[in-house]
């Protein structure tokens, strides 16, 4: 797996962010549309990815992946899907997602991460260091060690907010 350094792919990923966002908020007037992953995060290093966050409410939730499904995305297959997630993927050879969530999920848990690390440049360089240390693993290892860093991260957060 390789991964890039921030100039090396964060300025792609922002021109992209603006386009689908002006694309998502035609066809999703009423939802949150927010750059999120590695490359919204200063400093951090990628696989030049990018991921969009867009929070609808419930009742709106089937609807919008239709419509989303018109930008040429299609729903990921063998990744966490529930009636409140769902992560479609580009078919326009971007290397984009969107991680489509319901609005007052547990999975707006994916703007808390970005925000708490945006705060700290030390747990960038954490985040920074784990994917280093990741480059010679499979996608399906990876994901691991980062799903576990971002529940250390998503702990910590909730026990120094209450």
């Amino acid at each position: 797996m390789k991964f890039y350094l921030a100039e090396e792919y964060q300025a792609r990923c922002k021109e992209l962010f603006e386009y689908y966002r002006t694309q998502i908020e035609v066809l999703l007037p009423h939802a949150s549309i927010e750059h999120i992953g590695a490359s919204s995060i200063p400093q951090a290093i990628s696989k030049g990815d990018l991921d969009i966050y867009i929070a609808v409410s419930q009742s709106e939730f089937d609807d919008a992946i239709q419509k989303l499904c018109r930008l040429n995305f299609q729903e990921k297959l063998e990744t966490l899907r529930t009636n409140q997630l769902c992560m479609l993927e580009s078919q326009n050879n971007d290397d984009v997602a969107f991680q489509l969530i319901v609005k007052g999920s547990e999975f707006e848990s994916f703007i808390i991460f970005r925000d708490q690390l945006k705060q700290s440049p030390e747990l960038v360089k954490k985040y920074n260091d784990l994917k280093r240390r990741c480059e010679d693993l499979d996608m399906a290892d990876y994901r691991t060690e980062k799903n576990k860093f971002i529940l250390d991260i998503l702990k910590a957060q909730k026990i120094n907010s209450q």
